[in-house]
């Protein structure tokens, strides 16, 4: 074999290779364009308590931010169309607490320098305003608010049954899944009786120290109505998705419910 033909198989291998390497690169990149395109159209509503008193402790409370920011920036990463409402519309209540620098997460220090999403946060539209049959899913942070107006209010109890009766994925974390507490099934029994849940723990209530403030335990009231409850470790991440309905334990578990939730919509 002369030098020549050496050179020209050489040639033809590093040809070989940079195209097998362009091949793959093009099929990660078309994979990821597809992910985006499945979840383009998609429209979610994000739903945020308007109740900002910790009963009657003179403190505040609202929404968890990380509970929002980690789930919004995943879909909205992936080009879901993400759509915000509130009970009273506007700027909804965020808890103090969840801005402190103990619970900052790379999502929290993104929304905080994100100046769009927060002009978009403080214009919520009005709960009583929405239709279930603009979006594809619905999905509820939580922070204490919930417990004292989502779990009581007939706009949100209506809505919640309208989407799960027309097949349509319910999400809610941490104090979130209160809004399963007067919402129904059809025949009238609770909406999560039989059905696997989750949601932020007694003990972990119990750590916060407010077993004795909040309205309810929502450890206590998901079982109280049939559902069927389990949890991790206090504190650890942890997600239950059942049919139509996904719920999380804890600020950590957010994330895995907005995943949960992605590859519902995909």
């Amino acid at each position: 074999m002369n030098k020549i033909t050496l050179v020209f198989i050489a040639t033809l291998l590093l040809s070989s290779c940079g195209s097998k390497t362009q091949e793959k690169d093009n099929l990660v990149e078309n994979k990821e364009t597809t992910e985006i395109k499945n979840t383009a159209m998609k429209n979610v509503l994000f739903v945020l308590t308007s109740h900002d008193e910790l009963g009657d402790t003179g403190e505040k409370t609202g929404f968890w931010v990380e509970e929002f920011a980690a789930p919004y920036y995943l879909l909205t990463d992936k080009g879901v169309n993400v759509t915000l409402a509130s009970p009273k519309g506007g700027q909804p209540p965020i808890d103090p607490k969840s801005e402190q620098p103990d619970f900052q997460t790379p999502a929290t220090k993104r929304y905080y320098e994100d100046q769009e999403t927060q002009d978009k946060i403080s214009k919520t539209i009005k709960l009583s305003d929405v239709s279930q049959a603009d979006y594809d899913a619905v999905f509820y942070p939580g922070g204490h608010g919930p417990l004292w107006d989502l779990a009581e209010d007939e706009n949100s109890i209506k809505l919640i049954e309208s989407f799960y009766n027309n097949n349509k994925t319910v999400a809610a974390v941490c104090h979130a899944p209160a809004i399963f507490k007067n919402t129904k099934n059809t025949d009238g029994s609770p909406l999560v009786k039989g059905k696997k849940v989750t949601g932020f723990t007694n003990g972990e209530e119990d750590a916060v120290q407010l077993t004795d403030v909040v309205p309810f335990l929502v450890e206590d009231m998901l079982i109280s109505n049939g559902g069927i409850y389990s949890k991790k470790d206090d504190w650890n991440p942890y997600a239950v998705e059942d049919g139509l309905l996904i719920t999380g334990q804890n600020p950590a578990s957010s994330e895995l419910v907005a995943e949960k939730l992605l590859e519902r919509l995909q």
